[in-house]
């Protein structure tokens, strides 16, 4: 029975993928073999020593001592595109409050007290202060062409506008689902340049933190609007505030309220609302639960943001093992060497590495004994180790 710990409310959609016979699922439980979490700050929780994973209904993971946990052999799964189609449809959202002035207008009208004629004189009176732009024909720079940013980006150019990507990551598999009309800028410079509306998709990191900030601002075109439904260190936010002051910045629209933010009259500052739909919450529910199962049960790597992704099918009447460890040279000769030694014969045998860290997943024709585990476990470099049942 593998016990699962939830740190906030998962949606039922993706607990109900853990089938009752062999997962417990509580928000109190003692010797988790997994937690599952949305935006509970994990950095100041002392790790189970049973924890195998941990996954993120989401896809940052900010909150999540990541290093810490790679040290200890443990992955760490999010999911990745689950809420892209929430997000899209935000940053659309904001792009249209930002020009077309919908909250300041909506606020202007709501602090109308005369009636009759009186409010309709108010209310054409009120429509000058509140004039324009449409979104067709205007240039959207996209930072960070992702699940969310492809979204954002062929979404864009479905309302008629030009869109500029940069992303020096973008994979082949990415290339594909982004439409060919999304051009590409050489850097971040050329793409601030020409964009009318810019909006960024990528993680919080020390390279993208301020990833917006004074300098930058001067690359900009005069009454850019700036969308941050991202991260909030990624736009030095006291510099687009001082833009906005300068109306070199039209307008900033925004997942994260702040002190500085919220109460300026060119800020639309929204309650983290990005991935906040039922659809959103039921999909990275699903999906992380899946990823998490897997890796319980059969040991696949499927979305982690810290082990290499790897999948290889169960042989039949096979045992597996599960190795992870630093990676350095001849560990793979040494599991080998101890599974020899205990006589079992490896049937299939996958292994990749990322960055600093190592994943085996070996099939046996024979059960692996507690002595194997202990002495493959005691192997320097070592981290986990796992005979799955």
């Amino acid at each position: 029975m593998y016990k699962i710990l939830t740190l906030n409310n998962i949606s039922v959609a993706g607990l109900e993928r853990l089938p009752r016979d062999k997962y417990e699922v509580a928000s109190e439980i003692q010797h988790p073999d997994a937690i599952l979490l949305r935006s509970f700050d994990m950095h100041e929780m002392e790790i189970p020593l049973t924890l195998k994973a941990v996954g993120r209904a989401g896809a940052g993971v900010n909150n999540i001592p990541v290093e810490e946990l790679s040290l200890l052999g443990i992955p760490v799964f999010n999911t990745p595109g689950a809420n892209a189609n929430a997000v899209k449809e935000l940053v659309i959202a904001g792009m249209l409050l930002g020009c077309r002035n919908i909250c300041q207008a909506w606020n202007y009208v709501r602090g109308l007290e005369a009636e009759g004629s009186e409010l309709k004189r108010l209310v054409e009176d009120g429509k000058k202060r509140y004039v324009g732009f449409e979104l067709p024909g205007r240039t959207l720079g996209v930072i960070g062409l992702g699940a969310i940013g492809r979204e954002v980006a062929n979404a864009a150019l479905e309302l008629g506008m030009k869109v500029v990507g940069f992303d020096p990551g973008i994979t082949v598999q990415g290339a594909w689902r982004l439409s060919s009309d999304v051009e590409q800028a050489e850097n971040i410079e050329a793409l601030l340049a020409r964009s009318d509306f810019i909006t960024f998709h990528v993680p919080l990191s020390e390279e993208t933190r301020h990833l917006i900030n004074v300098e930058r601002l001067k690359y900009m075109k005069d009454g850019v609007v700036v969308l941050n439904f991202a991260r909030e260190g990624i736009v030095d936010e006291q510099a687009v505030i001082e833009a906005l002051d300068a109306e070199k910045v039209y307008a900033y629209v925004c997942d994260f309220p702040s002190t500085a933010n919220k109460d300026h009259p060119r800020v639309v500052a929204l309650p983290h609302l990005g991935a906040s739909t039922r659809e959103a919450e039921e999909n990275c529910a699903i999906m992380v639960a899946e990823e998490v199962r897997d890796y319980l049960e059969n040991g696949n790597v499927r979305h982690s943001v810290n082990f290499p992704e790897m999948r290889m099918s169960r042989t039949e009447g096979s045992f597996r093992l599960t190795v992870a460890n630093s990676n350095v040279p001849n560990m793979l000769g040494q599991i080998s060497t101890e599974l020899a030694e205990a006589g079992l014969n490896i049937l299939d045998m996958l292994n990749k590495s990322r960055n600093e860290l190592a994943y085996t997943l070996v099939d046996v024709d024979k059960p692996v004994p507690d002595e194997v585990i202990r002495r493959i476990g005691a192997i320097q470099g070592v981290l986990a180790v796992r005979a799955l049942d």
